[in-house]
């Protein structure tokens, strides 16, 4: 019996090592990853005021892994009202990706539009249409895209009555002419052009006046733009589309505060 004992407890001793040798991996020090990071500036394209639209980080190069590979192809969304100084466009949101890195600098082109939601809910409201049209198409330099428009009818001259809804043929006819026109406009120029027709919302003007005579519209704009598909990256049309922002950088334009320099009237 007392040789049973003995065995339990010789069985037992041995158990529980990691008690006297304390934490695993204590000497480990935490490194903050931050110092292992590189800032690049974000340059927009040649078609907005500001070129200078942010900073991004990517940690640094090591081995095999290149900073430059994993800074490419990523998108960002920066306000328009941001990129050309003008508050009354800061409904529109624009979409740039990252194509490619010089120096510092990292190239970017358009690839997306919308509209901020607060947007749109203001403008729908009771007692009228609004009318959507959607429709995918490709610039002269092989972007394909899809564009979505949008409008709300409105009333005629001198109308009282409450209501303004548009007729089941009149919607079908004007998202027929919304669309022939997003069409016309976007297929027969290149992506730089076409972003230029964003900005003033010179499409939707045209489709504004276009519909007049099947119903009065009011509030056109083109909702949403989507990158479908691009064309093999090429780095000359890139550096058309940027100008010289790879090699210098682009100063901001004069600010309201700073003033403008006006001629003075001669003495009559």
């Amino acid at each position: 019996r007392s040789s049973g004992i003995s065995r339990r407890k010789t069985m037992a001793y041995g158990k529980n090592k990691r008690l006297s040798k304390g934490k695993k991996g204590k000497g480990k020090k935490a490194v903050d990853p931050f110092t292992k990071k590189d800032w690049y500036d974000i340059k927009a394209p040649s078609v907005f005021q500001v070129r200078n639209c942010g900073k991004t980080l990517v940690t640094r190069s090591s081995g095999m892994r290149v900073a430059t590979d994993f800074l490419k192809g990523r998108i960002l969304e920066v306000n328009l009202a941001d990129l050309n100084k003008d508050e009354d466009q800061n409904y529109r949101k624009i979409k740039l990706q990252m194509l490619d890195v010089s120096g510092k600098n990292c190239l970017c082109n358009f690839y997306g539009m919308d509209m901020t939601t607060d947007k749109i809910r203001s403008l729908v409201k009771k007692w009228q249409s609004t009318i959507e049209c959607t429709v995918d198409v490709v610039t002269t330099d092989a972007y394909k895209m899809r564009m979505s428009c949008i409008a709300f009818t409105k009333k005629r001259q001198n109308q009282l009555k409450k209501t303004t809804y548009a007729q089941t043929a009149q919607i079908r006819a004007i998202k027929k002419k919304m669309a022939d026109i997003m069409t016309k406009e976007s297929t027969t120029v290149d992506l730089k052009d076409l972003v230029k027709k964003f900005i003033p919302n010179s499409i939707g003007n045209q489709i504004e006046q276009a519909c007049q005579s099947i119903y009065p519209l009011k509030d056109v704009y083109i909702r949403k733009v989507k990158m479908l598909k691009q064309p093999k990256f090429d780095i000359t049309k890139l550096m058309e589309v940027h100008g010289n922002a790879g090699s210098e950088p682009v100063a901001a334009p004069a600010t309201a505060d700073e003033g403008t320099k006006v001629d003075r009237p001669s003495d009559a």
